[in-house]
């Protein structure tokens, strides 16, 4: 009875990829809706009391630099759990995204990925600084925006920020923050083996390792991976597609020096020997790939005081990323990063106020075989974040500021050295306005401050001559947003309107027939809605729990102000949708649906770069194991993993950039020992 009552909610949607999607777009809204509406209410299930605190007792990071309650956030902040990143069939942060599907994904064969956040997205390619969404790897820059590069297997949770962070984290957070924090080993020691094999010739080999054994903790995870070229759902073979040897890491340990006070390290790791770099494919190239890598290690020391009044983190981090494209027909071309950095900050709350105060210094060297071939980034800042609580903690105001400021050198003859700075602010305010319901507001400011390029380059390239304006101000942006969360008999939901004003995109200005510049010209305006609902139901007189939940994203406006046009590969809603199961004895199963609306993008497969329509499209996949414990500890023990995956269910075409379509139904089968 159960089961054929909940199990065609997800399968009812439509999986309609046409390019004229009005029609399917009503049809996906009214489903999307129906579904939202099917959690509130069901005559044969009770709410599981166990559900997530969503706004109690949660804590989270991101928002504020130190941990603090979910319902004292004055902003839209979305978690994905580490259960849910365990039952997900994605093997690192784009696939996982993807599932989520937040914003627009520029997704290439060959590793590369970025991901969109209220029509800004992250840099791909090298510098995180060019981006507009910032990537973080436990409250640090993760010096690239190619999610692809960050493994999944090791991680806690990952945090999300919806909207602009530039006071708790500088240049680049406009449309968003991504924090990924890493596990933290605690418990009696484990290990853990898995073997994957699936189509495509695709195989992975992963092992783990966490525990605590007095006051060190450690919590460790290893990869090795391989992947043929891939057939997309026409049964025709994309050449090249397929990647060699890639190799993902992810380690942190850990020792309480005292009580309240701990030093650690943490080591992220990416390589990639050889991924197919075809190019569209009506022209695939069967022969240019490229090598990347990213490293990195952070050391950190955090404490605090006995009575928690005082407490404090200072962190150095240091890391590379490589990116190295060769095409034996015509050569080769690098672009490498080295980053290095530093944090301290103090914190103080003796009751209901709380104030953080700190100092971030970042570095960053680039060397690239295309001009400027080198560039330095030095970007020293200080912030100070305030929070105060009224009517005991039920009223919450936050206010911050920060100070950048911004050097870059060029290699001499090629540019000079400049400086610029920029002060951001925000304020917010949020009131627990009964048990289950939250009201809050915000106001924030991003900015992107201008490359060494844009400011003081003097170089020629294929022609033509690019000088820099070191008159030039930081992009910047402003942004409102009013939303509730509540929390209801184990149904958590949020509902946000946001809207976002950019100035001073940084444009080419022609100042003679082979000469350009750069100038402040552009601004555009994006404003829309989020939602999210979740509901667990338990099954009366069982151990079994469903929890279905929705996430939808609809832009009411995302306009170019100086053309009156809507921005390119932006799509107007986004929505993801499914269904996770749990038996209480070892089987879990998530079913996962992801649509992505209608884009307007320039198409350079077979033209010039006029603007066309790309139609919207439907992903859907199903993950489900099931572990067979032994040695009597039950389901969190020893124990054989069994699991079996689906990707592309419904074998739909599909591609987030034109010209490159996406793999068709793919199976992917795995077995783990959990020791």
């Amino acid at each position: 009875m159960f089961w054929c009552r909940f199990s065609p909610f997800p399968l009812s949607l439509s999986v309609d990829d046409s390019v004229n999607s009005t029609q399917d777009n009503t049809m996906n809204r009214r489903t999307l809706a129906i579904v939202m509406a099917a959690m509130l209410a069901s005559p044969t299930l009770h709410a599981a009391e166990t559900g997530s605190d969503y706004l109690g007792n949660e804590i989270v990071v991101t928002s504020s630099r130190v941990p603090q309650p979910k319902k004292e956030l004055t902003s839209n902040v979305t978690i994905i759990t580490k259960e849910e990143i365990n039952e997900s069939s994605a093997n690192d942060l784009s696939e996982l995204l993807a599932e989520k599907n937040l914003g627009q994904i520029q997704k290439y064969p060959g590793t590369l990925t970025s991901v969109g956040i209220r029509g800004f997205r992250t840099e791909s390619h090298g510098n995180d600084l060019m981006g507009k969404v910032l990537v973080l790897l436990d409250g640090r820059r993760a010096g690239t925006g190619n999610l692809a590069k960050i493994m999944t297997a090791n991680v806690e949770r990952i945090e999300i920020i919806r909207g602009p962070a530039a006071v708790q984290y500088g240049s680049a957070a406009i449309g968003g923050v991504i924090n990924v924090i890493t596990a933290k080993g605690s418990g009696a020691p484990s290990a853990s083996i898995e073997q994957k094999i699936g189509s495509n010739d695709f195989s992975m080999t992963e092992a783990t390792i966490q525990g605590k054994s007095g006051r060190f903790d450690y919590s460790g995870s290893i990869s090795k991976s391989d992947s043929g070229s891939y057939k997309t759902a026409k049964g025709e073979t994309y050449q090249n597609t397929g990647y060699h040897d890639q190799k993902m890491a992810s380690l942190n340990v850990g020792y309480e020096i005292a009580d309240g006070q701990r030093i650690g390290m943490i080591v992220h790791s990416f390589d990639v020997d050889k991924a197919g770099s075809p190019g569209y494919f009506s022209l695939p190239d069967l022969n240019a790939y490229t090598v990347q890598n990213n490293h990195s290690v952070d050391f950190r020391y955090d404490g605090t005081t006995s009575s928690r009044t005082l407490s404090w983190m200072a962190r150095y981090f240091t890391g590379k990323d490589e990116y190295r494209y060769v095409d034996p027909n015509w050569g080769e071309s690098t672009n490498n990063v080295d980053q290095q950095g530093a944090q301290a900050q103090v914190s103080w709350q003796p009751g209901a106020l709380r104030l953080t105060a700190g100092f971030d210094w970042l570095k960053y060297e680039l060397d690239s075989t295309s001009a400027p071939t080198w560039a330095s980034y030095e970007n020293p800042a200080g912030f100070l974040l305030g929070k105060y609580g009224l009517f005991d903690e039920r009223l919450i105001l936050t206010a911050g500021v920060r100070y950048d400021d911004y050097h870059v050198d060029m290699k001499e003859g090629e540019g000079t050295s400049k400086s610029r700075d920029n002060f951001a602010h925000q304020a917010g305010v949020a009131w627990q306005a009964t048990d289950f319901l939250k009201l809050r507001g915000s106001y924030a400011e991003g900015f992107r401050m201008p490359s060494a390029r844009e400011l003081a380059a003097h170089i020629t390239s294929w022609g033509t001559t690019y000088i820099g304006n070191p008159d030039l101000k930081p992009e910047s942006s402003e942004t409102y947003e009013v939303g509730m969360d509540l929390t209801w008999k184990g149904l958590n939901g949020s509902l946000t309107w946001f809207s976002t004003d950019y100035k001073d995109m940084i444009q080419t200005k022609a100042i003679a027939p082979t000469t350009y510049t750069y100038i402040n010209v552009g601004s555009s305006t994006v404003s829309g809605i989020e939602a999210e609902l979740s509901k667990v139901f338990a099954l009366e007189g069982s151990s079994w729990t469903l929890e279905p939940y929705a996430g939808y994203t609809y832009l009411l406006r995302y306009r170019d102000n100086q053309t009156g046009d809507d921005l390119l590969y932006t799509p107007q809603w986004n929505a993801s949708t499914g269904l996770r199961v749990h038996d209480g004895c070892g089987f879990n199963g998530a079913f996962n649906l992801a649509y992505t609306g209608k884009t307007l993008v320039q198409n350079w497969e077979t033209g010039f770069g006029e603007v066309v329509p790309k139609g919207g499209f439907t992903v859907v996949d199903l993950s489900v194991s099931k572990k067979f414990p032994f040695g009597g500890k039950g389901v969190k023990g020893p124990g054989i993993t069994v699991r079996a995956e689906i990707n592309n269910l419904f074998d739909r075409e599909y591609q987030y950039v034109k010209g490159y379509p996406m793999p068709g139904r793919t199976f992917v089968f795995g077995l783990k020992a959990d020791i």
